[in-house]
């Protein structure tokens, strides 16, 4: 190439041009530079592929040196070239090691010198560093697990050192009582008042990073892990965590498992990117999971947290184990309504499959680009439009506009499913696509009535081509209603007329009297209402038979939440009553009825 010619120019002048020179090639380079940085954790729920489901299933071939031990070196790297080779382009990038890479085939834990977890030679022979590198050479990222508190086996005689703090030892960093903690009282409980815990903590966080883990699982959290008490409270480990993570300088994404006490959300929003909702989705039987032991149990438990989703943190199901058919344990219907949920829920989407021995169904549903698409938007997740009866409409209004709509049958035999326009807020036309088979159904005036297998489901994108629904108020204290048993007015910051009727219990009962219409139908009714848990109203109009409805949990008792209920009115004035019988009824705010009938 030919040499470029420049003027002779005086030092100084020399000076400013390459100083010239300098800052123009730095002011090129930062785009390039932005573009390198790495996207903030969980900004979107995360997506890969975690061990535990494989460990703990007695499915035949699976843990042949016994119980857990499918967790090995060898089937890691397995599954991470399966994930690099089938999943990776359609946004699955997490590998996760879960309990038991430090214990050997009979559960007993290995340490270092200072009390940290090592890996044990059999199941890890070339170390968790060589896998994490395996990992990472793949385009993916490595995630490890750890229970909270010190564990058992790590405080030795109280005389272990801990890595990097002079003068600490084990028994410097927990209770004087050995008080344990955690969700099977496997570790002593941190005392953060005394200088050395922060420390030993720092000294974990720092050998995972070192190791180039991205991703850390703690777990047996509480309040949670079917635990609650002071003794439980782990709060204080995972601010611990949290502060140790940001040491290191590494970015590590840090999900708190299981089944974490609603009462802290606001901790679990703050210290972390993820938190498990709900207890352990696996069966410990012959298969993954079984749709009765715990994968319909999201469809009540998952409501309460809706609000508590968004980037930096998400509302975690567990793991995602539709893909292997005979393995998972489940029907063809029940593997696409336990997906459709997670999609909606906007939950972190992690298989525990074989993915060396994916079925074709089951990748359909782990690459469908539509559904996936819903997980990872940057719209809301979906809540109950309708109560928790056994057909559930579920749905979220999206930015442009569209509506995801999830139709679900969860009875254990086939029914008819109807998302009515109405509970949406408008009525009219819509069109609507159906995100599974990837088909524009056409136009469709008012509803969509789908007919469902057991435990089937649909999901849906609506676009409202009608009006905004209009509808007429009532409050539940008016003074015109009229209460019975317990039922009470209370004052509630949250609701429309700062004012609820609560007390609904045994005999409690509400009814709003003087809800004119103008034509007879059936109406579909939105109630707004407050539960700290699931509980049920009898809902009857004009003293005719009424119909028993199940309410989701809103998640405490300060946050308001909506459903609607049909409910057949006469023309003219009418009466509508929640009545809570022998039970327990949630606290009502008001309700708005449509201006006409569905």
């Amino acid at each position: 190439m030919r040499s470029p010619s420049y003027p002779v120019l005086p030092a100084r002048g020399l000076r400013a041009v390459l100083v010239l020179a300098l800052t123009a090639a730095l002011a090129a380079a930062a785009p390039a530079a932005e573009a390198r940085t790495p996207a903030p954790i969980a900004a979107k729920p995360y997506m890969g592929w975690s061990s535990w489901s494989m460990q703990s299933s007695k499915y035949p071939g699976l843990n042949d040196q016994g119980d857990y031990s499918y967790l090995t070196e060898a089937n890691v790297l397995k599954q991470t070239d399966a994930l690099a080779g089938k999943l990776k382009k359609y946004g699955y990038d997490y590998v996760n090691i879960d309990a038991g890479w430090w214990m050997d085939w009979n559960w007993k834990q290995g340490y270092d010198r200072y009390g940290r977890q090592q890996a044990d030679p059999a199941r890890f022979p070339s170390g968790m560093k060589a896998v994490a590198d395996h990992i990472h050479a793949k385009g993916l990222k490595a995630g490890i697990y750890l229970p909270a508190g010190l564990e058992k086996g790590a405080y030795g005689d109280g005389r272990t050192p801990v890595w990097n703090a002079d003068g600490c030892t084990t028994a410097d960093i927990v209770y004087p009582d050995l008080r344990t903690t955690n969700g099977w009282d496997s570790s002593y409980k941190i005392d953060f008042d005394r200088p050395c815990a922060q420390k030993y903590i720092d000294s974990q966080a720092r050998l995972i990073a070192g190791w180039g883990y991205d991703f850390l699982k703690l777990d047996g959290v509480g309040p949670g892990s079917g635990k609650s008490g002071d003794q439980y409270d782990n709060v204080a480990d995972v601010a611990a965590w949290q502060k140790a993570i940001a040491a290191t300088g590494r970015p590590i994404h840090l999900e708190v498992s299981w089944s974490l006490d609603f009462g802290h959300a606001a901790d679990w929003r703050k210290y972390t990117n993820g938190w498990r909702i709900d207890t352990d989705v696996e069966c410990y039987c012959n298969t993954l999971v079984s749709w009765e032991n715990s994968v319909d149990d999201r469809w009540d438990d998952t409501p309460a947290w809706t609000g508590q989703a968004g980037p930096g943190g998400w509302n975690d199901l567990d793991s995602l184990d539709v893909g292997n058919g005979a393995m998972d344990g489940l029907t063809k219907a029940e593997r696409q309504s336990y997906a459709t949920l997670w999609a909606v829920a906007k939950s972190p989407l992690f298989t525990g499959d074989d993915l060396t021995e994916l079925d074709d169904y089951g990748v359909s549903l782990l690459t469908n680009r539509e559904v996936i698409g819903v997980d990872q938007s940057d719209n809301p997740p979906a809540r109950p439009v309708t109560p928790s009866d056994p057909q559930q409409v579920w749905a979220a209004k999206n930015a442009d506009g569209t509506y995801t709509v999830a139709l679900f049958n969860l009875a254990d035999s086939p029914a008819a499913v109807t998302a009515d326009w109405t509970a949406l807020g408008f009525t009219g036309k819509a069109s609507v696509r159906d995100l599974w088979n990837h088909e524009e159904l056409g136009g469709f005036q008012n509803k969509i009535t789908e007919a469902l297998p057991a435990h089937g489901s649909r999901l849906f994108t609506v676009t409202p081509k009608g009006s905004a629904l209009t509808s007429t108020g009532y409050e539940a204290e008016a003074s015109g209603n009229t209460l019975s048993g317990n039922a009470s007015v209370a004052g509630c910051d949250a609701c429309s007329g700062q004012k609820k009727v609560g007390n609904l219990y045994q005999g409690g009962k509400l009814t709003f009297n003087n809800v004119v219409v103008d034509k007879a139908g059936t109406y579909l009714v939105k109630v707004a209402y407050i539960s700290g848990d699931s509980r049920s109203a009898v809902i009857a109009a004009d003293s005719g038979g009424g119909t028993g409805h199940k309410f989701p949990s809103t998640g405490d008792w300060g946050t308001v939440a909506t459903v609607s209920v049909p409910v057949v009115l006469k023309a003219g004035a009418n009466t509508i009553s929640f009545d809570s019988g022998s039970g327990y009824a949630p606290d009502v705010d008001r309700i708005d009825v449509p201006k006409s009938p569905r």
